[in-house]
């Protein structure tokens, strides 16, 4: 069992930056690790994904503002955001696919004001 605990996030104006911090219990060093957000009414989607050997891949909206990292020895993820936009308000939720199991952050508010 590995628990995903986020930290991060809170109230931005547009424009502004935030950073995301996901700290997982066991190691991650072979796993791809993500960022999900889901807004109000809407589904779940993918934000950012970093796999095991560092490459990433990014949803459309968010290329060229949001960057995704991980440092293995610290058994951590982390969301930069910039640039941020209203739509990017959502509650945004750590991911890991660990031994053939989902294990999911418990959500972090953010919220972008215009």
């Amino acid at each position: 069992q590995v628990q995903l605990v986020q930290s991060g996030g809170g109230l931005v104006q547009a424009g502004g930056s935030l950073r995301l911090s996901c700290a997982a219990s066991g190691s991650i060093r072979f796993y791809a690790m993500g960022w999900y957000r889901q807004a109000p009414g809407k589904q779940r989607e993918l934000v950012a994904r970093i796999y095991s050997g560092g490459s990433t891949n990014y949803a459309d909206s968010v290329k060229g503002r949001f960057t995704i990292s991980r440092d293995n020895a610290k058994n951590s993820v982390y969301l930069q955001m910039n640039s941020l936009k209203p739509e990017d308000t959502a509650v945004y939720f750590c991911h890991g696919l660990i031994r053939d199991f989902d294990y999911w952050g418990q959500g972090t508010q953010v919220t972008v004001s215009s």
